[in-house]
């Protein structure tokens, strides 16, 4: 499936938050290497929710912090994060995921 991408900013981010989709999502991913599992989207949900609910993209440490107390110890890693999002799981997380670049993360 072709999925057209929005314009996003300088560093990779959607301009237009509300243009992101689960498809576009998948293409973000596939751009990045990245290929989405059900673990991925677990990830992916809860940090858009967390958004949601403060408008904060969580860095890489309220990341941990956050997926250990929504999706357990499983998750609750950044070693668990980075193995799934390999590099900059909270940059990559936001990105996919149709968020701002998380607060406090160097560009």
């Amino acid at each position: 499936m072709d999925v057209t991408v929005p314009a996003l900013d300088r560093d990779g981010y959607l301009k237009d938050l509300s243009e992101w989709s689960e498809d576009l999502a998948r293409e973000l991913a596939n751009q990045a290497d990245v290929t989405l599992t059900p673990e991925h989207w677990r990830v992916i949900d809860m940090v858009r929710a967390f958004h949601a609910e403060t408008g904060v993209a969580p860095a890489m440490r309220p990341l941990v912090k956050l997926a250990r107390l929504r999706l357990g110890d499983e998750y609750g890693s950044s070693i668990a994060l980075m193995r799934l999002f390999p590099g900059n799981p909270a940059k990559l997380i936001a990105k996919i995921g149709g968020l701002p670049r998380p607060t406090n993360c160097d560009v």
